[in-house]
């Protein structure tokens, strides 16, 4: 599945995503308790983060999905934000959660909360897999964090380099050998 040389440094276990995943879903369930829960899940990077923390948490909800996309196959936010998948649920008057792989310069969160805001839903939360706040342009509340990563190029456990590598269940940064050239 995954060749040595492809790994460069592995900066998040298997074990402490799942110590992470169990914590955030009990926050979760006790924040949303009694709630009409729309957990919407940002396609397709926040798939398997969104799928372990969905059972996670112990109280009913209605999944959703958005495709968006601003980077297409390249390693960095190219800050274009385009609408690729529309959800297929109403929010209006729902509690929404939307569930995202990476926040990075927070252009793309700041475009879809607005988006979703103008939905007119009861409230709207934010719960991300990883934060790289370093490379935050604009300012975007996360309610519910995972990690805190430095300011490299990770993929992993959803996360991926045109196209590959979503399924390692582990978050780590690519060999610089692999996409030589492509970085800024």
């Amino acid at each position: 599945m995954l060749k040595n040389n492809e790994i460069d440094e592995i900066l998040i276990t298997e074990e402490e995503i799942r110590e992470k995943v169990f914590e955030l879903g009990k926050k979760i369930t006790r924040d949303y308790q009694d709630k009409d829960l729309v957990f919407i899940g940002v396609l397709r990077g926040a798939i398997i983060f969104m799928a372990d923390l969905a059972r996670a948490i112990s109280i009913p909800m209605i999944f959703d999905f958005m495709a968006i996309s601003s980077y297409g196959a390249a390693t960095e936010s190219s800050g274009v934000v385009r609408i690729l998948k529309d959800l297929d649920e109403t929010i209006a008057g729902k509690d929404v959660l939307v569930v995202e792989d990476i926040v990075d310069t927070g252009l793309t969160l700041d475009y879809l909360l607005r988006i979703l805001k103008s939905r007119k839903p009861a409230s709207l939360k934010v719960c991300t897999f990883l934060n790289k706040s370093a490379r935050r342009k604009v300012k975007v509340k996360v309610d519910y964090l995972g990690f805190d990563i430095p300011n490299k190029f990770v993929v992993g456990y959803g996360l991926d380099y045109a196209g590959k590598f979503r399924n390692v269940p582990f978050v780590f940064t690519l060999n610089p050998e692999i996409y030589k050239g492509e970085l800024k």
